[in-house]
């Protein structure tokens, strides 16, 4: 069924809005880790999302429980999508981002249409085409080079933050290309709730010494506000959010408003933390996000398709 025109209109609109709740909420979420620290801000994620999650699927769902539920031979797929997408990616892009800035963490993100080609050609579902490869090499020279002042100081910190969001991005893309056909059969409310089954116990277990250490009683109203902000608002609606925005106008219309980030991301993290940004950064995240949308746009439908922007 074609979308409507109104539908159309309205998923532009949510798809800009989201790309700004995205990128602030890298700024929200330094915010949170610098006060409360990555394992209890991890614990609070995968404890609340599962709830809204379930808590969405009995309203929906209420009288028809038994389609709610998947098939048992997608299980596997469920439980690879639930260990690699939500423990693996996330846990490791809370960390990522603790350790580097917003806008690095904006912007090396955005290599995810990257990783979804390579790992598409690898598969041999979509072989590589001179464009492409050209697009590709430029974007990670730029990450290079964006990269350069800190590898010259022999991979500080926020270097080390910046290179397990490369790893993540490329997690995030595995993740969307085996949850695809999840998406196509079951939705993207049941993909979200049962895969946060899954990922979220280990997380939580992991993560319930620091729960436990954290003095709760401690934490600001305003802190709290912005958690409910981050895990609700940001993750769980705006997954939801995006997943129907790819249903009304496609992925390769809305994949290129991931371009979109790394420039909010910055204005976000220069008003409210100060970040600085010298030219150098300035012309190597311009070339990064170049050639991302060289290498995606030069690929076949499937690679555009599977594209999907990151917010963590």
């Amino acid at each position: 069924m074609t979308p409507s025109s109104a539908a159309y209109r309205w998923s532009l609109v949510t798809a800009v809005l989201l790309m700004v709740v995205w990128d602030a909420n890298f700024t929200i979420t330094k915010y949170l880790l610098d006060r409360i620290g990555v394992g209890p801000f991890l614990f609070l994620r995968f404890l609340w999302m599962p709830l809204l999650g379930f808590s969405l699927l009995g309203i929906v769902y209420r009288r028809r429980w038994r389609y709610a539920k998947p098939k048992r031979e997608d299980w596997p797929r469920f439980a690879f999508c639930g260990l690699v997408g939500h423990a693996l990616h996330v846990g490791i892009v809370t960390w990522g981002i603790n350790l580097s800035t917003p806008f690095s963490s904006a912007l090396v993100l955005t290599s995810g249409p990257l990783w979804t080609l390579l790992i598409l050609a690898a598969l041999g579902a979509e072989k590589l085409r001179g464009p492409q490869v050209a697009g590709t090499l430029a974007a990670f020279g730029g990450i290079l080079l964006f990269l350069s002042d800190k590898f010259v100081a022999g991979l500080a910190r926020a270097g080390l933050g910046d290179v397990v969001l490369l790893f993540a991005a490329s997690l995030f893309s595995l993740y969307t290309i085996v949850a695809r056909p999840l998406v196509n059969r079951y939705g993207p409310l049941l993909v979200l709730t049962w895969t946060l089954l899954v990922g979220a116990p280990p997380v939580l277990l992991i993560t319930l010494p620091a729960a436990l250490a954290l003095d709760f009683a401690s934490v600001s109203w305003v802190t709290w506000w912005w958690v409910f902000w981050a895990i609700t608002v940001s993750s769980f609606l705006g997954w939801l959010g995006w997943a129907w925005v790819n249903a009304v106008r496609g992925i390769a219309r809305s994949a290129p408003l991931q371009y979109l980030m790394p420039p909010i991301a910055a204005a976000f993290s220069w008003i409210t933390l100060g970040e600085t940004f010298s030219w150098l950064k300035v012309a190597a995240a311009v070339v990064v996000m170049a050639g991302v949308a060289w290498a995606q746009f030069a690929s076949s439908p499937t690679a555009r398709n599977t594209a999907q922007a990151d917010s963590g």
